[in-house]
């Protein structure tokens, strides 16, 4: 079940107060192709190793957060920066 529209209108980056889009489809699926190939990390540096069932992403498209139940993990720790994915 995807994320609210009226919460959406609200969410925001936990660090940079940036708006948040939920990540297109075409995204998500690079990102969960980097994620099988064992090469995407946390903002913490945790290894990301389950693939995202839908996931939300910073106007800029600089950070993603997961999505998990629907609900948004808005943990600055729990972000991906988008610079290590290629051709994002």
């Amino acid at each position: 079940m995807p994320v609210d529209g009226k919460l959406l209108e609200i969410l925001c980056c936990p660090t940079s107060k940036t708006p948040l889009i939920m990540l297109p489809e075409s995204k998500l699926a690079k990102l969960n192709a980097t994620i099988r190939e064992g090469g995407v990390r946390t903002v913490e540096g945790s290894d990301v190793s389950d693939e995202l069932e839908e996931a939300l992403v910073t106007e800029d498209m600089k950070v993603i957060y997961p999505v998990e139940d629907s609900i948004p993990i808005l943990l600055h720790e729990r972000g991906i920066g988008t610079t290590q994915l290629n051709d994002f």
